[in-house]
């Protein structure tokens, strides 16, 4: 298996380092993060220039059917550059469509930069459990109306169309009876409440009143989603898990350089043997945690959904510890300047504690791959 990176994506990622070096350092993107809007427009019209929002999205709707290999290249950059713009809100409905079949217009829409995507998957009772819906979808005519309550929608209100998860049968935690549907974010019905997170990301909470939509909104089969929102699911897992190694390569850098700059005795402090010693134990985490998580972008590119699952939970899990161990320990390097909002270390670390939250903790995950077929006799063999 040949883990090296194509000429192409290294090219990719070289662009992006240029752009967030020259156009989104810390102080821009602090003043990003503090404006009304949140996001820049700016930022995102470079996004699609450079190609990114076509990236993933299929050669028949105008993409350039980029696989997960590839998106880990980007999202890698991405993490380093703690960029807060909606593009893996976008491109995680991207898959969702992708997977779906039937929605070329909106991938196209997508792939030109023109509309921005966001997923209304979490419930106020669900935590990680995506399979707890409340959420109705009752059918009305030759259409559905949609009505329930989605908590925590990671870029909910810069999004023109929502990915909801709704219930259509089955009991609120089965497989079966589960539908996604593409509902536009000014639909009457649907209520947006917008908000900032600890990260500096935006979310929002969104209301689904009766809201009413066609039969082409349905992504996938009507009420057996399930498998699709599994594998979307681990999709967006293992992206996440690219933009946290990218997150703690930068902060494992500043670190070493906040080292060789500090000086105490007369001596920069990264003369101490004992802080050598934890450096090195951060750098084994990162490392370790970066295998696995492009060990999972390469398993999410097969069909074996078993083995998709075991790789994004282990990396999921893995890239978890590393970003709790690699953040604390950056922060503690620091001194009392690392959790102060005029470093970036801090904002490194809130990010990756965002990410450890997102789409299942590592708890969640340790216990999903442990119930994975033969997981039992292989530990016992």
């Amino acid at each position: 298996m040949n883990f090296d990176f194509k000429e192409e994506q290294l090219q990719l990622a070289d662009a992006l380092k240029r752009w967030i070096a020259r156009d989104y350092g810390f102080e821009a993107r602090r003043g990003i993060v503090q404006s009304p809007a949140g996001t820049s427009e700016q930022a995102w019209a470079t996004i699609a220039e450079l190609g990114l929002t076509a990236l993933p999205v299929p050669e028949e709707q105008g993409g350039f059917a980029g696989d997960a290999v590839d998106m880990f290249v980007v999202m890698q950059e991405l993490g380093r550059g703690l960029v807060v713009e909606p593009y893996f809100a976008t491109v995680l409905g991207a898959e969702f469509l992708r997977l779906g079949g039937g929605h070329s217009a909106l991938l196209e829409r997508v792939a030109a930069g023109e509309l921005k995507l966001a997923c209304a998957l979490g419930e106020r009772q669900s935590r990680h459990d995506m399979r707890d819906i409340a959420t109705r979808a009752e059918q009305d005519g030759d259409g559905w109306r949609l009505s329930g309550e989605k908590k925590v929608v990671p870029h909910g209100a810069q999004a023109g169309v929502l990915i909801v998860s709704a219930r259509s049968g089955g009991a609120q935690r089965d497989e079966e009876g589960v539908g996604l549907f593409a509902v536009a974010a000014d639909a009457p019905g649907v209520r947006i409440i917008e908000y900032r997170m600890l990260d500096g990301q935006r979310a929002a909470d969104v209301r689904l009143d009766g809201v009413r939509v066609g039969p082409d909104a349905a992504i996938g089969p009507a009420g057996a989603a399930w498998p699709l929102l599994e594998a979307a699911l681990d999709y967006g897992a293992g992206l996440l898990c690219a933009e946290a190694v990218g997150a703690m390569d930068a902060l494992f850098a500043a670190t070493l350089e906040y080292l060789k700059t500090r000086q105490q005795f007369g001596v920069p402090i990264g003369k101490f043997q004992a802080l050598q010693h934890r450096m090195a134990d951060m750098y084994i985490h990162l490392e370790q945690a970066r295998s696995m998580a492009l060990l999972a972008a390469v398993r999410l590119r097969g069909d074996d959904a078993a083995e998709r699952r075991q790789a994004v939970s282990a990396a999921k899990y893995r890239v978890g510890q590393a970003a709790l161990f690699v953040g604390q320990q950056a922060v503690q390097l620091h001194g009392g300047m690392g959790v102060t909002d005029e470093l970036p270390a801090a904002h490194y670390f809130k990010r990756l504690s965002t990410i450890e939250l997102s789409l299942g903790d590592s708890d969640h995950h340790l216990a999903r791959f442990m119930a994975q077929p033969g997981f039992t006799a292989g530990a016992a063999a």
